[in-house]
Order: structure tokens, then sequence, then C-alpha cells
């Protein structure tokens, strides 16, 4: 199975489970009287859309390059992870605004009311479901080296995350009675502080790599090392790293005997160039530039 098809796979399994799970929030909130439970399920939702998003985005970054794209198209899906992460913050301040809503009217002596048991049933499948589809998706993204399926995995995890508040508020209302209500607010904010902290995360990867950063300090000077590890070759200098979507692109100069013919010059810049795509990716970019050492 080729890595589009498998990642499709996998996010349409995670689709399927955040529609059924996003209609019996929804039917378990009404009929369980559980507003905390409601905006779980419009969390669910998200995700589901989310789903989308990355079927949509995935399917473009597996095109090859073309006239108008030479590197290919692999920021799409650098890009689907940013749609991720940006759905991910409105999820976390919807979370965050409604637990502070309901905690300033409890503030101004309102009861708030306990929800039913199937709300807190809802919760606990939630959790249990979601962290499941989070595991899975996780373990799959990175796998097939997925920065959006690894970014949809994390909004599986806010959602058990959501319900793991949901599930402390309703359960300490029903068990504590109408005077504990108010952990269920208390619990959407602390959680939803949780999810934004994810969200940038994402965000801040994302956007890094559609800025053309380079990569880690830590992996130029492997960079750095490969390259001085070849005979004959000494000094590499002006290096520039980035990524495109999945791929490393590297751009460095590098010295070298001006005496030596260039064939063996051509042989010394294969290897490297070889070594490189062994640590970094069969699709790395690699442009090494040759000058005579002085």
């Amino acid at each position: 199975m080729t890595r589009e098809k498998e990642i499709y796979k996998v996010t349409l399994v995670g689709s399927a489970g955040n529609l059924a799970l996003l209609t019996f929030k929804f039917v378990a909130g009404v009929l369980g009287r559980s507003s905390a439970m409601i905006a779980d399920a419009v969390h669910s939702m998200s995700d589901f859309f989310t789903d989308l998003i990355v079927l949509l985005f995935v399917k473009v970054s597996a095109k090859p390059q073309d006239e108008s794209h030479d590197y290919g198209h692999g920021k799409f899906e650098t890009l689907a992870t940013l749609f991720v992460g940006l759905a991910l913050v409105v999820a976390a301040i919807g979370v965050i605004v409604s637990g502070a809503v309901k905690f300033a009217h409890w503030l101004g002596g309102e009861t708030l009311e306990v929800p039913g048991k199937l709300a807190l049933w809802a919760a606990l499948v939630s959790i249990v479901l979601k962290e499941i589809l989070y595991r899975y998706t996780a373990a799959k993204g990175r796998a097939l080296d997925s920065p959006a399926m690894v970014a949809n995995a994390w909004h599986h995890r806010s959602d058990a995350l959501s319900s793991v508040g949901a599930a402390i508020g309703i359960g300490g209302a029903i068990l504590l009675g109408e005077r504990w209500a108010v952990l269920d607010p208390l619990a959407c904010i602390v959680v939803g502080g949780m999810l934004m902290k994810v969200a940038w995360d994402l965000l801040k990867d994302s956007l890094g790599e559609l800025t053309d950063q380079s990569l880690s300090s830590a992996e130029e000077q492997e960079i750095v090392n490969i390259i001085t590890s070849s005979p004959d070759v000494s000094e590499p200098h002006n290096l520039r790293t980035r990524k495109i979507g999945t791929r490393v692109a590297i751009e460095v100069h590098i010295r070298m005997d001006g005496d030596l013919p260039l064939s063996v010059a051509h042989d010394h810049a294969s290897s490297i160039e070889r070594e490189l795509k062994n640590r970094f990716g069969p699709d790395t970019l690699v442009t090494l530039h040759m000058e005579p050492r002085k």
C-alpha cells in the first residue's frame, strides 16, 4: 500500500470514529442535560472537519514535481498541519470561554444544573475511544513521516482530554450534588489551557517550516560531520537547510584539493550525497558547491 493510501486509510478510520462520537455526544448532551457534553460534541465535530482537511491536503502534497512546483508539493501537507493547529486553537478557546462563562454565572449565585448519567457514560466512552485513535494515528503518522497525521493524532488526544474534563465535572456534580457542579466549568478551563499548549506546538513547527526555518543545530552538526568524514573534503561552509514537507533540502559549499581529477572530486561529492540521503531520507535534496582548497 502506498504512503498516500495508508494515510487515507488511517484518516478515514478516525473520521468514522469522530462521526460516531459526535452523534453520540450530542444525543447524550441533550438527553443528559449537560452543556459540557454538548460542547464536547462540538469539539468532536471540529475533529471530523479536521480529518476532511487532512484528506484533501495529503492528496495534493503527494503530487510529484511539475513545471510550477520544481520542489514538489510537500508543503501542502505542512499547510494542512497549520490548519489543524488553528482548528485546535479555536476548539481550545471555545472550551475555555464556555467554562469561564459557567464559572462566572456560578460566582453570581446561579445554580448549575446537575447532568444525567448518560452524559457521564458518553464522556467515558469518548476518553477510551479517542485515546485509542490517538495512539493508532500517531504511530502510523510517525511511521509514514507525516506531520499532518501526527497533528491530527493530537487533535484526537485533545478531544480525549476535553472528555476527561467533562467526565470530572459531570461525575463530580452527580456524586456530590449541585454544590459541586462548578467542577464542570473549572475542569473545562484547565483542559482548554492544555489544548492551547498542544496547538501552539503544532503551529510553531508548521510556521517554522512554511517560513523556511533551518534544521536544528544538532542536525546541522550531523551534516557537517558527514561531510568532514569524507576523504579530501574540508571546510564545509555556507550551509543552508530547510524542510519541504517530509523532505529535507541541504545546500553547502565544500573545499577539495584543486589538483584532484574531476572524476575523483565527483566521486567524493556523490559519496557525501549518499551518506546524507541515508541519514535524512532518500528524497533529500542535496546541492554541493565544490571549491578548490587554497
